[in-house]
This record gives structure tokens, C-alpha cells and sequence, in this order.
């Protein structure tokens, strides 16, 4: 396939002259200096050789390299998941009854593995014959007009159908019937949105600052960079087989706050802003990943970027990875393990050689990101960059919308705002560019008594995943669950600041537990009287920020039913919580 290659301008900053040394601080983008750093694995000339070939327009992997690989990527040799797309395999698909598509093992795998290519997952667990249909939405932006189009496509379905809001700043939408995916596909397109590549083996939504372009304090503005990253990875919404054939999933985002509401340490590649020679660029952070068996923090790539590159390089990491990856044990996939084969300069010599003049510098010691720096809340009412404009930010209890809220937010952004609602991490959504002057009116609208920009203060940080409601891989339900473990905590309990608490159906942690104050994996176990029943491995201690850190298992396997003690029992310990009964005695 032809090289792809672009050139993009650096949005103009403050001049760099203003981030003097003193208040630039190393956010470890930056490798260590060590006085005997070991030396790098040696690695056999022949493990370089690239396992896959283009064949066709499509990336294949080679036969001599398919002895002891997963079931998944027999799969893919078997038939090209995205002739689906690229080849409207789709439309013939769609017509066949599933009872039908069931009796063949190639159309099942079409519909339970391929589909994926097309953001298409079948819950044939727990709603046999209907798909989630995972979006891509770089930065986390969308319309009204999009946000109208998606509730008209959930209204359809009735009960079976509703939206969730992702820790990828993405859509999720559910209840979706194959046959109505062909007209589906051209709604989004006529829409300016695409769900392509953005399952399984393939490059997820790129994650950037919520507050891009909006914020007084922003570093950079990231819609830019992950609008060209989005733009790459799918082939303008076309198809990239080229970068469609990784051996496992892949997460970039691009920093553009102090805050690190992008959440660098747990992605695969992060572009970390950094000054060097009075250019603008970036510092990268390669590696950082959750899955079942292990969990990582990104580490230093020891590499900079100019903004120019930011395509360029994203792409010559994701050839070394499709290249070089492993595609056996599926728990050994992602790209860290190629890391740790290689060591982190061998990995780097496989991207400089892949970069357009085979060149790639040095890390910038002028990290752009303050590290003595507080994370501010965006819920709220809060002024813009703009003179005379701010943004709201609502909270979403656990991400869950129906179609009805999805009309009613959409119609808020256009009434108050120009149109324009954003996703964050924590799946709530931000109105931006509303003149001050709405503000008061805005206030009294009746859907935020539902979606409220003044949460209670332990409602402000809770994530969950979709839990067993939906998803075929979870084994508790995680949404309701939540919320009223939660309620029922705040009622025995008071607290001053927000203490982050994720719940996550099963070992994947889709919710990143890790990264919470207080999280919560899925699981099976034995309650008082030795029945079986749904409980969580509980987890303390992960931080995001400056001083990010993975937490780690408190309490294995704890009944769901005894969780409200023991997590009162945490706040009150850790998080200078106070019982209410105690409080009202003080008071």
C-alpha cells in the first residue's frame, strides 16, 4: 500500500519563552538518568524479520509464522475482516437470517469476531441476534445532530435500547439488529461519524484534553492531533488495512492539560507536550495497558517529536508492533510484552527505522506539563478561554442515557451553546462556548435534576462498566449496582472531597479499577451460608495526575452484599470521612 504521510502545522502556543526551566517539570516522559543502565536484551536478526505481508491491499500474517497462534487470528487468516467494510461484505451479510448465519462456523465467526472491525459486537450471551456498536469520536467531540441521529437509531429498539458513555471518550450504542446495519453505516457517514476499526484488533478512539481549545490553562489544543490520528487510522473513515491487523488492541491519547484528564500512563502511546530547540512537539510514553493478567504504566520512549510527526511516528509504532508482535497466548499480545522482548532501544530502532527518513530524536528534557499542579474539576459552570463564554459540565450517572436524554442534551447545546457536546473519560459530557448570559436559564432546565452539574460528591468520580446487563464477559452487574451501593454509602458517611470509585465487571477492566481510589473487579464467591453469588475483588490506592500510580488488591472475592461496610469502613480511614450519625452528634 502507498506510505502515508502528511504535513500539519503545530497549532500556534504562547511563546515557548514563557515556560522558563524553573516551571517546567518532568512528568516522566523523560527516561531516568542511571550511572549503569543495563544493557539491551540481545535479540536474534532473524526475530526482526516482519511476520506479516501485504497481499491483496490486506495485511496478512505469514505462514511460516503460524504455528501456536490464538483462534482469533485464525480468524482473521480465514477470511479478511475488512472486506466487511471495504468491500460491502456487509450488505450480503446483513440479508441472511442469524439462525442461519449460525449453522456456518464462517458467518458465526463473521458475526461474533469480524464484525468487530466494524465496531459491530454481537451479545449473543445476553441479547442473542443484537449488536453494541462502538463509535469513533476523536477527542471526545461530537454534534447535536450526531448525538440526535444515534438517539433515533436506540428509539427503535425500545427496552433493548439505550447509549453508554466510555472511558475513551466514545459512543456506545445498544440494542442494534443486523439487519438494519447496512442503513446504519450510511446514517453516520451522512453524519460525519464512523464506528470503523475501532474493535479487536485495532487502534481505539484517541483520547485528548475535554476542555480542548476551551480551557485558559491548556497547554495545546489536542482536537487537531487526534482528528489526524482518527483521520490516519481509518483511512478517512475509508478503511486502513493497513494498521487493521495489530496482534492486539491499541490505545493512544495526546496530552494537551495539566491535569492529565487524558490519562497518559495507561495508554499504548502517549504524546506527552514538550519544548525542545524552541519547537513545539511531543515526548513519548509507550506501553501502558489493563488486561486480565497484567497491567502496566506507560514508560519513556526516550523519543521527541515535532508536531509535524505526530501521524508519522504513531504509524511507524503501529508497523513495528504489527510487524513484530506476538500472536500466540492472547494474555501476551499487547504491545508492552514486544517491549520487553525487545528491551526499549531495541523497540526504538524499530520505529526510527520505520519513520520517513529513518531519524528520531532524543527526548526533550522541557516537559511542558506542570507537575505541582491540583485537577480541577470540570463539572460545574466554569469560564472559557473566550472572553464572555463558559462551559458546563454534567454529570452522567455512570454513563447511562436513553434516546429521550440524548434529544435533550443535544437540544441544550444547541439552545445554549453552538451545537457542540464532549465526552470525557469519567463518561460525562461537556457544554461548551454557552455566553454567560444563558447561564442562569440554562440552570433551570429540568433534565439537570437527571444529569446534574453539582453531583454529590461521591456520585462526581464513579465509573462503571456495563456489567452483566449487556456485556457476555462480566460477571456481576456493575451500572444499578453502583449507584445504589453508592446512595446507600453517602447516607452512612459524609465527606469533603471526591474519592474516585470505578467498578468493572470482570478481569478486562473496561472500567480501569486500577487507576481509582477505591475500585472494584468482578467475581464470583461464597457468601455466610457457602452460596454462590456475585462479589469483587476490591482494590485501593490508584492515582491519576502527576502521581499516577496503579492500585492494588485491598480485599479478594467480597460478597457484593458486604460492601457497603467495608468501603464506609476505607473512607473513614483513608479519605477523612465521617459517619453521619458521629457528625450530627458534633453538630
Amino acid at each position: 500500500m502507498a506510505s502515508f504521510s502528511i504535513k500539519f502545522l503545530a497549532p500556534s502556543l504562547p511563546n515557548p519563552t514563557r515556560f522558563s526551566k524553573s516551571t517546567i517539570v518532568k512528568l516522566n516522559a523523560t527516561p531516568p538518568q542511571t550511572v549503569a543502565a543495563a544493557g539491551p536484551p540481545e535479540v536474534a536478526a532473524e526475530r526482526l524479520e516482519p511476520r506479516v505481508e501485504e497481499k491483496d491491499g490486506y495485511w496478512i500474517l505469514k505462514e511460516q509464522f503460524r504455528q501456536g497462534i490464538n483462534p482469533q487470528e485464525k480468524v482473521k487468516i480465514e477470511k479478511e475482516p475488512m472486506k466487511l467494510f471495504m468491500e460491502n461484505g456487509i450488505e450480503e451479510l446483513a440479508k441472511i437470517p442469524i439462525e442461519e448465519i449460525d449453522q456456518s462456523k464462517l458467518t458465526k465467526d463473521d458475526i461474533d469476531v469480524r464484525l468487530k472491525w466494524l465496531g459491530l459486537f454481537h451479545r449473543r450471551k445476553n441479547q442473542y441476534g443484537r449488536f453494541m456498536m462502538r463509535l469513533k469520536l476523536p477527542n471526545g467531540v461530537t454534534t447535536s445532530a450526531q448525538t440526535r441521529y444515534l438517539a433515533s437509531v436506540i428509539r427503535k429498539y425500545g427496552e433493548e435500547g439505550c447509549a453508554d458513555i466510555t472511558t475513551r471518550q466514545n459512543w456506545q450504542i445498544r440494542g442494534v439488529v443486523l439487519p438494519d446495519v447496512p442503513e446504519i453505516l450510511k446514517g453516520l457517514e451522512e453524519v460525519g461519524l464512523t464506528s470503523l476499526q475501532s474493535g479487536m484488533d485495532n487502534v481505539r478512539n484517541p483520547v485528548g484534553n475535554p476542555l480542548a481549545g476551551i480551557d485558559p490553562e491548556e497547554i495545546v489544543d489536542t482536537r487537531p492531533y487526534t482528528n489526524l490520528l482518527s483521520q490516519f487510522i481509518t483511512g478517512n473513515s475509508r478503511g486502513n488495512p493497513a494498521v487493521s491487523n495489530l496482534p492486539r488492541k491499541w490505545n493512544p491519547c495526546v496530552v494537551g492539560s495539566h491535569d492529565l484528564y487524558e490519562h497518559p500512563h495507561i495508554n499504548d502511546l502517549a504524546y506527552m507536550p514538550a519544548i525542545k530547540d524552541g519547537r513545539f512537539g511531543f515526548n513519548l510514553l509507550v506501553g501502558g495497558f489493563f488486561s486480565a493478567k497484567r497491567c502496566d504504566e506507560a514508560i519513556p520512549l526516550d523519543a521527541w517529536v515535532p508536531a509535524d510527526d505526530v501521524v508519522p511516528v504513531c504509524k511507524a509504532i503501529l508497523e513495528a508492533f504489527r510487524d513484530l508482535g506476538f500472536r500466540g497466548n492472547r494474555q501476551k499480545c499487547r504491545m508492552m510484552w514486544l517491549i520487553d522482548e525487545l528491551g526499549v532501544e531495541g523497540f526504538r530502532a524499530e520505529v526510527e527505522k520505520r519513520m520517513p527518513q529513518q531519524e528520531l530524536e532524543r527526548a526533550s528534557p522541557e516537559d511542558l506539563v506542570q507537575k505541582q499542579w491540583e485537577r480541577r474539576d470540570y463539572l460545574g459552570v466554569h469560564p472559557q478561554k473566550q472572553e464572555g463564554y463558559s462551559f458546563i459540565g454534567l454529570h452522567i450517572p455512570v454513563g447511562r442515557v436513553q434516546a429521550d436524554d440524548m434529544d435533550d442534551l443535544a437540544r441544550l447545546a444547541d439552545e445554549y451553546g453552538t451545537g457542540e457536546l464532549r465526552l470525557t473519560v469519567e463518561q460525562n459530557i461537556i457544554i461548551p462556548n454557552i455566553e454567560n448570559s444563558k447561564i442562569e436559564a440554562l440552570l433551570k432546565e429540568p433534565i439537570l435534576s437527571k444529569f446534574s452539574p453539582d453531583p454529590p460528591i461521591l456520585m462526581k468520580g464513579l465509573v462503571a462498566c456495563t456489567g452483566n446487563q449487556f456485556c457476555g464477559q462480566a460477571i456481576i452487574e456493575t451500572k444499578a449496582r453502583s449507584l445504589k451501593i453508592t446512595e446507600e454509602v453517602q447516607r452512612q458517611v459524609s465527606l469533603t472531597r471526591p474519592v474516585r470509585m470505578h467498578w468493572t465487571g470482570c478481569p478486562n477492566t473496561c472500567a480501569q479499577v486500577q487507576v481509582a481510589d477505591i475500585g472494584f473487579m468482578g467475581c464470583l464467591t461464597r457468601d455466610k451460608d457457602k452460596k454462590t453469588v456475585e462479589g469483587a475483588d476490591v482494590f485501593l490506592g490508584g492515582r491519576i495526575g502527576s502521581d499516577s500510580h496503579l492500585g492494588e488488591v485491598y480485599k479478594k472475592a467480597v460478597p457484593c452484599d458486604e460492601l457497603v461496610p467495608l468501603i464506609v469502613d476505607l473512607l473513614v480511614k483513608n479519605f477523612g470521612a465521617v459517619p453521619r450519625e458521629r457528625e450530627e452528634t458534633e453538630d
